[in-house]
């Protein structure tokens, strides 16, 4: 067997795993302190009463190894073959220097913001729905583990996004990497299930523009608007954050409180 697939079969299994347990660790943190341990703690902001079912959490983790599996193919085909020699990968971190280190980790963060918003509403337009974007929506009352159970039609147009930072965005490994981390953070807490911003957050000079746990969750429960990632800019252009937003976030009370 040639040793260049014996390379490329271990990159990719270096990818699956990365991509895998990232997930698996961050979700399982969260499931564990929230679901678990401080379940029944009144203190604790829950945005819909009740939990999922066993059945609900086995499909989103199972739907969650499709989409890692994809998501490596994905980042095999751009980082690993011949095709990686045209994106804009760099490996010395001086090239750039440190300064832009740090802003390609932000300007990555704000592409992938305006690329999931603009997808996921086109996601929404009903066809496209009820096949590519419905799997996860079926997470009615998300849990950590919903993070990334994606149709697999879903997941090829959610991990595209790293090839349009790698071909648009000079951008290091280890960049991408944080990046990634903070994308798998920032979802889990999307889908927790609990809102841990303040009172009063949605309507600050600053959290008016930062997506909540409680907006994606509207989201998961009406089936529209909401449509961002990390901010909320882009539903407040362009009129579909739900008026009732600001309202749902100060009207989350502490679990067990009527």
């Amino acid at each position: 067997m040639p040793s260049v697939y014996l390379t490329g079969d271990k990159n990719f299994s270096v990818l699956f795993l990365v991509i895998f347990l990232r997930y698996v660790v961050l979700a399982s943190i969260a499931f564990v302190i929230f679901y678990l341990i401080l379940k029944k703690k009144t203190s604790l902001r829950k945005i819909q009463p009740g939990f999922p079912s066993g059945k609900d959490y086995l499909r989103e983790i199972f739907y969650s190894l499709l989409t890692a599996l994809i998501f490596a193919v994905i980042g095999f085909i751009v980082f690993v073959t011949p095709l990686s020699a045209y994106t804009h990968t760099y490996w010395d971190i001086h090239k750039y220097g440190i300064p832009y280190f740090i802003l390609s980790i932000v300007l990555m963060i704000l592409v992938h913001d305006a690329y999931f918003y603009w997808t996921h509403r086109l996601m929404h337009i009903g066809p496209v729905f009820r096949i590519v974007h419905r799997v996860h929506h079926l997470s009615t009352n998300p849990s950590p583990w919903a993070a990334m159970a994606f149709h697999p039609l879903e997941s090829v147009i959610e991990g595209s996004v790293i090839v349009v930072i790698a071909f648009l965005l000079p951008a290091h490994p280890l960049a991408i990497g944080i990046f990634l981390l903070f994308m798998m953070a920032y979802n889990v807490y999307g889908h927790l299930g609990f809102e841990l911003y303040p009172k009063g957050f949605s309507k600050s000079r600053v959290g008016k523009w930062v997506n909540t746990a409680v907006s994606h969750n509207q989201h998961h429960q009406n089936f529209k608007g909401n449509y961002g990632l990390y901010f909320l800019w882009w539903d407040r252009w362009m009129g579909t954050l739900d008026p009732t937003y600001d309202r749902m976030y100060e009207s989350i009370k502490p679990s067990g409180k009527s």
